[in-house]
């Protein structure tokens, strides 16, 4: 009973967290300290906080990765979530390990939005489009993260011939049309974007750089 308590404690998953981008939501963990068999499984529970009874994600039951996609079982954004991991090798189960609380709109972490450079003369108009979440619409498209968040789009300005990494703000607001004037001619400058969540103050991280000679 002993040896069996001991590898119960030395295959039970570790470090359980959801990692979540524009909702795209998953479950993660480590093998247990023992490391990993070449049998170890893993079973994943999900449950929303308060309920009594955890609910099997089928897909992520006596599966070998250390990672489970809860997208959709987590779709109520407001409501908080916990996961919970066990592992099974040789015949004998672990014990659950838990997550923390888990509230989807409350923590996941907003893309930048992607910025399109459509012409130039003495200036450049940017099209911004924020990031869509994996939730749908009833005719199929996905809803922009614009709909769940009051989001504001921050537009930086790179001139290569000063310094790669000084970034100037030139823009910070709702539009998603963006000109931006009085550039010189046959300067290379590039162009980045982050979206912002004031009411979280919480920033993306930067879009991939657009980069133009006027």
């Amino acid at each position: 009973v002993l040896e069996n308590r001991d590898l119960q404690d030395s295959i039970k998953p570790q470090k359980v967290e959801f990692r979540s981008l524009n909702f795209n939501s998953t479950l993660h963990w480590q093998p247990g300290r023992a490391g990993e068999a070449r049998d170890t499984v893993y079973f994943v529970q999900y449950k929303v906080y308060g309920q009594s009874t955890w609910q099997n994600k089928d897909d992520c039951w006596g599966i070998q990765t250390h990672v489970c996609d809860l997208t959709n079982e987590v779709s109520e954004i407001q409501e908080p979530y916990y996961g919970r991991v066990k592992a099974a090798s040789a015949g004998v189960y672990s014990d659950w390990s838990l997550s923390c609380r888990f509230t989807p709109w409350r923590e996941t972490l907003i893309g930048p939005p992607t910025v399109t450079v459509v012409h130039s003369n003495k200036s450049i108009v940017l099209k911004l489009q924020a990031p869509r979440s994996p939730y749908k619409r009833k005719r199929g498209s996905k809803i922009p993260m614009t709909n769940y968040y009051d989001l504001l789009y921050q537009v930086f300005i790179i001139n290569n011939l000063v310094d790669e990494q000084h970034r100037v703000l030139v823009y910070e607001g709702k539009n998603k049309i963006i000109k931006i004037e009085d550039l010189r001619p046959g300067v290379s400058y590039c162009v980045v974007a982050k979206t912002y969540v004031p009411m979280l103050d919480r920033s993306s991280a930067y879009s991939s750089r657009q980069c133009f000679v006027l």
